[in-house]
Parts: C-alpha cells; structure tokens; sequence
C-alpha cells in the first residue's frame, strides 16, 4: 500500500522527490512503530489513539518541531489518500492537530558576502570542475531556483539571446527567470569547460566530475565549500542562496508579487516572509520620512 501511495504522490500529486523520499520514510517509520508496539500489520485497523502514541514517542525522543509536523502532514495526505481508495471507512487523521510552529526568519547571507560572485576572471583558469562550482553559487544566487530545478537545468533551457532561463518547478509549473549580462558571460565561458566534462552524454548544463547528471548531495557540497570561505553563516545550503536572493530583492523594493513569480511560489503567504525588516531599517526609515517624527535613538 505505501507503494501504490508513492506512486500517486509522483504522478498525481507530482510531489518533489525529497518530499516523497521523506514521506516514504516517515510512513516506514510509522508502519515499524505500529507493528512493535501495538502489533498491526495492516493500516486499515490504525486508530487516532495509535497515531497520537506515535507523535508521543517523537516528541520524547526531541525531534525538531518542523519535522514532527511534516510527519502528521504525511499522514494526513496518506490516510486521505487510503479513504478515497475505500480502504479505511474513517479517518483517524480527523482527531489529529498540528501543532503551530514559529515563524522563523530565514538565515541570509550579506551582499557583500556574495561580492566574489563577481569575480570570474579570478578562477577562468581553474579548469572545468572550479568554473563549474562558481557558476553553480552564482546562478543560485541570481535566479533564485531550487536545487532541483538546478540540477533539471537543461542547455534548451537557457536562452542567452533574452538573457532568460526556463524552470520547471514544484507540481510540474513552468515559469521563466531573467538573468544579467555578466551572468549571461559567465555561462558562455562555461559551456566549452562543460563540453570537457561531458561531452554528448546528455544535455544537462550541469554534471559530475566524472560527467554523469549531478545529484542532490553533490550540489549541497559545492554550495557549501564554495560559501566556506567567504561567511561565517553557519548554514551553508542552496535554499540559503535562494533565501538571500528573495529578500536582497525585497530589500531592495522589488515588488512582492514579482518575487512570487520568480520564487514559483503557489501562494503569496509563502512569499511574504521575504518582506521581513530589521528594528533598526524601520526605525531609519520612520525618522527619515515622516516630517513629524521626533529622533529616535
């Protein structure tokens, strides 16, 4: 029954593969607890009072808020999913609460941070895999795109002439990307690199040192040695880079529904936690703008 459930998760609902790898280990999980504690093999005798044992069990062992959630959100699309196929006549996710988490701030990085991006010239001869890494930091930096949809990135998906990528993001959804012009240099200078590395096998712009397609785990490393030695941020990822692109934007007065589109974002909701401000830029502005404002200190 889990495969049949991954299976609808990957061709109906067209779930990311990390969302259905986490939701496939989440219910190995739940089926191991189930079966230990309480004896069940089955899904269809499970019970509200079973699954709130099991959200017990993870609370004890101090599992991250985030993660907790994501396991009660597995359930719910899983049973759901079971009662739609007529499998279990009730469903015993309807007595199930999430709990509300905090609105964390996402980590960004600094403009200034990010001034290396600029520098090209510095590692052009560097050979193939370093000119690979650095644009690799710098189109996530500049476009905002999700590891995924970087690692998806084909040679027909970059249209140089309009300096403009096309993704395919979350739920198979289409949107392009512009990008600038130094950019649009630092690709031209990668494509005869990436051919060394590549060859015809496949027209991925990005590959192993080896040239096969690159994978998740590889583009989390680059990310986080190329950023190593330039910021002392202790979270080194791909979505930090997205995160700094969103809010530099907003920062800088982009529109919100513009970073919403560029993002892929299916709700504004998502967007609006870019539009975040310190005490200190909102204390300037007031005391800047506002013609009766006494000085704040």
């Amino acid at each position: 029954m889990i495969g049949e459930f991954i299976n609808y998760l990957k061709c109906e609902k067209r779930f990311s593969t990390h969302t259905i790898l986490a939701y496939k280990s989440d219910l190995d999980q739940f089926y191991r607890f189930i079966k230990k504690d309480f004896n069940l093999e089955v899904f269809e005798e499970v019970n509200h009072f079973q699954i709130r044992s099991w959200l017990v069990n993870l609370n004890a062992q101090e599992l991250d808020p985030s993660s907790v959630v994501r396991k009660i959100s597995c359930l719910k699309t899983f049973f759901k999913f079971l009662k739609r196929k007529g499998v279990v006549l009730q469903n015993p996710m309807r007595k199930i609460v999430s709990p509300k988490l905090k609105r964390r701030l996402p980590p960004v990085l600094k403009s200034t941070e990010l001034n290396f991006l600029q520098n090209f010239e510095e590692i052009e001869n560097n050979g193939a895999i370093n000119i690979r890494n650095f644009l690799i930091v710098r189109l996530f930096y500049e476009t905002g795109i999700r590891r995924t949809e970087l690692m998806n990135l084909r040679l027909s998906d970059i249209d140089l002439s309009q300096q403009q990528i096309k993704v395919l993001g979350k739920g198979q959804k289409e949107r392009i990307i512009p990008f600038g012009k130094e950019l649009k240099k630092d690709i031209l200078r990668y494509l005869p690199k990436r051919s060394e590395l590549v060859g015809d096998r496949h027209d991925f712009l990005f590959s192993t040192n080896s040239g096969d397609k690159a994978y998740p785990k590889l583009i989390y490393n680059i990310v986080g040695a190329e950023l190593s030695s330039h910021t002392s941020t202790k979270k080194k990822s791909p979505h930090v880079l997205r995160h700094s692109f969103a809010t530099h934007l907003a920062e800088s007065g982009a529109d919100i529904y513009a970073i919403k589109e560029l993002l892929g974002h299916t709700s504004l909701n998502a967007t609006q936690i870019y539009t975040h401000n310190t005490v200190a830029k909102i204390k300037e502005a007031y005391s800047r703008c506002h013609p009766k404002a006494l000085k704040i200190k």
